[in-house]
């Protein structure tokens, strides 16, 4: 992605964060004629010593899982709080609009898991992550069921090879930022989330 250095992240939490808070992401890779074929599914992010890996999977009709047997590279994005904000944050009028934002581009390796027992922790994860309570339900279930649904999918890992994470919120500005956090404190439910970003990073403008 373009990542001027003013909104590159500092702090690799930053781009974790983010992608744990926001795990409904977008998996890009190509076709067979070269033409980028996008996904849009939640993953489960692992942290370990040996780096990062993000869990998922398709179901089986999609033709995704052809392309990433075939070529195994494939980018993640993760989308964060994203908002407009008015030039009237600026003290001095002739500036124009802007959007803050907050992304995550993560270049993965994708290995595929067939075997039943991993497919379940797989999806033992997920469920975790967005209905615990549905755990004693699914684990209740005919194991045949289990069997056919665990057929139903395509199951992967998605290794990090590398990450950019863009915090794009307004840092060569100091002068707006004050009002940018006011601005943003009254909104909607992404404005007070950049706000609470803003915050995060000092960019209140307390004391310029």
């Amino acid at each position: 992605m373009y990542l001027p250095p003013q909104f590159a992240a500092k702090d690799p939490a930053f781009a974790l964060d983010i992608m744990r808070a926001h795990p409904f992401a977008s998996l890009v890779s190509t076709d067979d004629d070269g033409f980028p074929f996008v996904t849009p599914l939640p993953l489960h992010l692992v942290e370990e010593e040996g780096g990062l890996t993000l869990l998922g999977h398709v179901a089986r009709p999609n033709p995704h899982a052809g392309h990433l047997r075939q070529r195994d590279t494939a980018l993640v994005v993760f989308q964060g709080p994203q908002a407009y904000m008015t030039p009237r944050v600026y003290p001095d009028l002739t500036r124009v609009p802007t959007w803050s934002y907050l992304a995550v581009h993560a270049r993965v390796q994708v290995s595929f898991i067939d075997s039943f027992d991993d497919k379940d922790r797989l999806l033992k994860h997920l469920i975790h992550d967005h209905d615990p309570a549905y755990e004693a339900q699914w684990r209740a279930l005919p194991e045949d069921y289990q069997h056919k649904m665990m057929g139903g999918i395509h199951a992967f890992e998605l290794r990090v090879t590398g990450l950019q994470c863009k915090v794009k919120l307004n840092q060569h500005r100091p002068e707006s930022h004050a009002a940018m956090v006011e601005a943003y404190e009254t909104g909607n439910e992404n404005e007070r989330a950049l706000a609470g970003w803003m915050r995060r990073l000092g960019l209140t403008g307390q004391g310029a």
